[in-house]
């Protein structure tokens, strides 16, 4: 195995949280770290991969200093909301109907002597005053498309009932009980449908083992099923879906403690990522019957947040580093011939040729001192849209992202 594949095999497992939710880098990678530890053989390789993946390669271009082009619909600089010199943000910053619609602050919180729970502190955009607020109350987010209203769970997962928050006020609407608790949510890509998973333990449960020198996710995932919600009235139906057999403690089995369900683009399937697997999603269809891989699903790799674009003829991908120091790629949806385009990780889509990403600075040497960028397609320029978050993966105060589509 070459530090490419290694490269790419890192890559593809970097993820514990449900990409709808555009959960934390930080929180993703967790089980690559733990099965780094496991691998003795690619145990060196595997821990510089980030390192070697954005150590080389040809300098940055500048960023920033012009305006992408008003053409091809491209967003113009009017509609652009960003604020370069906030970290966190405290003003909204939105691009083309794109939202920053909140951001957490994660910290793994210790309980007992052998257990620690991985918490988010949300801070959710207010759409009337353009600010946002902290709101400790909340678990979980899901924010729907137009970032006016959030379904939220409280803070103790599994939850009982799903809350329907109102943005502008602050207030929960109105309570969605359930008979399953449920650990994640995730909107359909119209908002007219919430997807909820749920567990027997709460998947952001950390244990301390006697081989390890830290908090680890524990070894096998508590998922039962998921719940199709309709979102006007709160009804729906749970189906139970089965975990695979285990197979050693990295075998057909393994899932991460958190792996979230969620509903395609075109609303026929349900999907969630598996770890194990080449691209890693897996498909069932509306009653948890196992389904095959949709066509224009077969090169979206599950634990890149962005996903398709609006129009579904384009997928977010991995790291490229090819072209530029830092950058990644965008596949074609059916065939998936590859484009590579500025942004070290894609994010969030802003119509169809441009995406909001993390990225690096110009002559930085830091793969973690990132930004949000407005990234384009076909061009080497960068809009900075955030200040740079400070600290390293995993350090304390580093926030993370929440998107909502137009």
């Amino acid at each position: 195995m070459n530090v490419d594949d290694i490269v790419r095999d890192a890559l593809r497992e970097q993820a514990a949280e449900q990409l709808p939710a555009a959960g934390g880098f930080a929180d993703r990678v967790l089980a690559v770290r733990r099965r780094r530890r496991n691998r003795r053989a690619a145990a060196g390789a595997v821990a510089a991969v980030v390192a070697v993946a954005v150590g080389v390669g040809v300098p940055l271009l500048d960023s920033g200093k012009e305006d992408v082009r008003p053409s091809g619909g491209i967003v113009t600089p009017k509609k652009v909301e960003s604020h370069p010199d906030q970290s966190p943000p405290r003003d909204e910053i939105s691009v083309g109907g794109t939202t920053l619609a909140a951001y957490f602050i994660p910290e793994t919180v210790k309980k007992t002597a052998d257990t620690a729970v991985y918490e988010r502190t949300y801070h959710l955009l207010n759409p009337k005053t353009g600010k946002y607020t902290e709101a400790a109350d909340w678990s979980w987010v899901a924010v729907a498309p137009g970032a006016r209203t959030a379904a939220v769970l409280e803070r103790d997962l599994p939850a009982s009932r799903i809350g329907m928050l109102d943005l502008a006020t602050g207030k929960v609407e109105r309570w969605i009980p359930v008979d399953h608790g449920v650990g994640g949510l995730a909107f359909s890509r119209d908002g007219r449908k919430l997807v909820a998973t749920t567990y027997t333990k709460n998947p952001d449960l950390r244990i301390r083992t006697q081989d390890a020198d830290d908090w680890v996710q524990e070894r096998r995932s508590s998922r039962t099923g998921f719940y199709v919600l309709d979102v006007a009235s709160g009804k729906g139906a749970w189906n139970e879906v089965k975990l695979a057999s285990d197979d050693g403690e990295f075998g057909a089995g393994f899932l991460n403690s958190r792996q979230d369900f969620a509903l395609t683009d075109d609303g026929r399937h349900i999907w969630a990522g598996n770890p194990m697997q080449d691209i890693g999603k897996e498909f069932w269809d509306l009653k948890g019957v196992k389904a095959p891989t949709p066509a224009n699903d077969k090169h979206s790799e599950w634990f890149v947040v962005a996903g398709k674009s609006p129009n579904g003829k384009l997928v977010a991908g991995d790291f490229a580093g090819g072209k530029w120091k830092t950058s990644s790629w965008v596949r074609d949806a059916m065939t998936g011939a590859r484009t590579e385009v500025r942004g070290q990780q894609l994010l969030a889509w802003v119509g169809d040729k441009q995406l909001i990403a993390w990225d690096i600075g110009k002559n930085d040497k830091n793969e973690f001192h990132q930004r949000l960028v407005l990234v384009t397609i076909g061009s080497a320029k960068e809009v900075p849209l955030s200040g740079f978050r400070a600290g390293n993966d995993g350090d304390a105060g580093r926030w993370e992202p929440v998107f909502a589509q137009p």
